[in-house]
């Protein structure tokens, strides 16, 4: 995308964000408890939102690094104003595409909120914004206003949880199709994957710590998704990140599901020694940064980030 956007963006340089900034946007007020900006985050399945004052001035942004970071302190049901980032960058509506674009390239973020003269929130704008005006001048894209929607509401699962960067599946280092169909066949994927690791010089002790997470999201999948899954892992200098999706029946309650010992499984999975409640609260232990996307008869996705350690 970042090479189309280099070639177009001289075509198009002085187009106002005013003209293609989305401009109903999702916003919270600074007294708002960090557990009902999550809710909202998982509804509009976003990944961050603009925090304003009551004269609609913007004082903040809160986003899922954020809300993760609450998750690990226990701090979801204090005041957003407590945990949000207040340094801003921030677009002018009178920006033009040139503008946003560097920007974009400058700060790497996924999303900019758009302000008028007075600091007043009057839009936000992100990649597929930029994308949609080009395309739709170009000729190249019309989308009536309801299939748009849909389009961007699909942009998540094109998306890290976690930094809000586009990811290619297809380029995954790692892919593995989890069989629901029997329990037995828990923790193949993760045991291919482990192997997989250790066969690209991954130091064992990091190689354990994506094993016991990866088999934990396989293994969910297999005991409450009534759907096959998908294990997808991304090796970076730095860090690895593992990707589980299904198309199933969700989860419910992620708060409930994050506590230690709670589980939904019938007593024959039970008996097979699965089931135990761990499964959330290990996922997170053992991974250095986590986040949970899941709507009730739509899927999970867990995304996991562990960071590569001296061996």
């Amino acid at each position: 995308m970042t090479e189309i956007l280099e070639k177009v963006q001289k075509v198009f340089a002085n187009i106002k964000v005013s003209e293609f900034m989305t401009k109903d946007v999702v916003y919270v007020k600074p007294d708002r408890t960090v557990a009902q900006v999550k809710e909202i985050l998982r509804l509009k399945r976003i990944s961050g939102v603009p925090v304003v004052d009551d004269e609609g001035k913007v004082v903040g942004i809160i986003s899922i690094e954020d809300i993760i970071k609450c998750l690990e302190n226990g701090t979801l049901n204090e005041h957003v104003e407590k945990h949000m980032t207040q340094n801003v960058i921030c677009l002018d509506e009178n920006s033009t595409l040139q503008d946003v674009i560097k920007q974009f390239e400058r700060y790497r973020y996924g999303r900019f909120p758009v302000v008028d003269n007075n600091n007043r929130l009057v839009g936000i704008v992100t990649k597929n914004d930029i994308l949609a005006a080009v395309a739709t001048r170009l000729g190249l894209l019309y989308l009536h206003d309801e299939r748009r929607k849909e389009v961007l509401d699909e942009d998540i699962l094109n998306r890290s949880l976690v930094t809000g960067e586009e990811i290619d599946k297809k380029g995954a280092d790692f892919y593995f199709k989890v069989d629901y169909f029997d329990i037995n066949l828990a923790g193949v994927g993760a045991a291919q994957l482990k192997k997989f690791l250790i066969s690209k010089g991954i130091d064992s002790s990091n190689v354990r710590r994506v094993a016991v997470a990866t088999y934990e999201a396989e293994t969910n999948v297999v005991i409450h998704s009534g759907s096959e899954g998908e294990i997808f892992c991304f090796i970076y200098p730095d860090r690895i990140v593992v990707r589980v999706e299904d198309k199933g029946k969700g989860i419910e309650s992620i708060e409930l599901a994050m506590k230690e010992g709670y589980s939904t499984a019938p007593d024959y999975v039970r008996e097979l020694g699965f089931g135990a409640g761990m499964g959330l609260p290990n996922m997170k232990r053992f991974s250095d940064k986590m986040v949970v996307l899941s709507e009730k008869g739509k899927g999970v996705i867990v995304e996991m980030v562990f960071y590569i350690q001296p061996s």
